[in-house]
C-alpha cells in the first residue's frame, strides 16, 4: 500500500495561484500572438489598398504631354533609335508615359540616337520640346 501524503491547506493554495498565474501568462501570450496577426493583416490590406489605388491612378490618369505626344504623331513625326541608347531612352523619359503616343520605331545602323523624321527631314539627337514644337506646329 502506497502512503499519500496529504497536502496541507497553505501548500495546496499556493499551488492553485501558481496554476492560475501559468494560465494567465498562457492567455496573455496567446491574445499577444492573435494582435500580432490582426496587425500584420491590417498593415498587409492597407499596403494592398495604397498600391492599388496608385496603380490606378497611374494608368487612369492623362500623361502630361499627351496632347503634344499625339500631334506629333498625327503631323506624322517619327522618332527612330534604339532600346538601349542612353539618349533614345532620354529622349522617351521627356515624354513620360505621354510617349506611347509617339510614332517610335527600332532602327540599327543609324549615325546618332534618336533621330526623329519630320515632313522627310533628318533631326540628329535628343530634341527639345521647343525644337519638335517649331518643327511641326504642336504646342507643348
Amino acid at each position: 500500500m502506497q502512503y499519500v501524503q496529504k497536502e496541507d491547506p497553505e501548500t495546496q493554495k499556493e499551488r492553485q495561484r501558481r496554476e492560475e498565474m501559468l494560465k494567465l501568462e498562457n492567455e496573455k501570450e496567446e491574445r499577444s500572438k492573435r494582435n500580432r496577426k490582426i496587425v500584420i493583416i491590417s498593415v498587409s490590406i492597407i499596403a494592398v489598398l495604397l498600391i492599388s489605388t496608385w496603380i490606378t491612378y497611374y494608368f487612369l490618369t492623362p500623361g502630361k504631354y499627351d496632347d503634344f505626344a499625339k500631334c506629333l504623331a498625327e503631323k506624322g513625326a517619327v522618332m527612330y533609335g534604339e532600346d538601349w541608347c542612353q539618349y533614345t531612352n532620354a529622349q522617351k523619359a521627356m515624354f513620360g508615359k505621354s510617349f506611347k503616343y509617339i510614332n517610335y520605331q527600332v532602327k540599327t545602323g543609324l549615325n546618332k540616337r534618336p533621330t526623329w523624321v519630320i515632313d522627310g527631314k533628318t533631326y540628329e539627337t535628343v530634341q527639345s520640346f521647343q525644337r519638335l514644337s517649331e518643327l511641326t506646329g504642336c504646342k507643348y
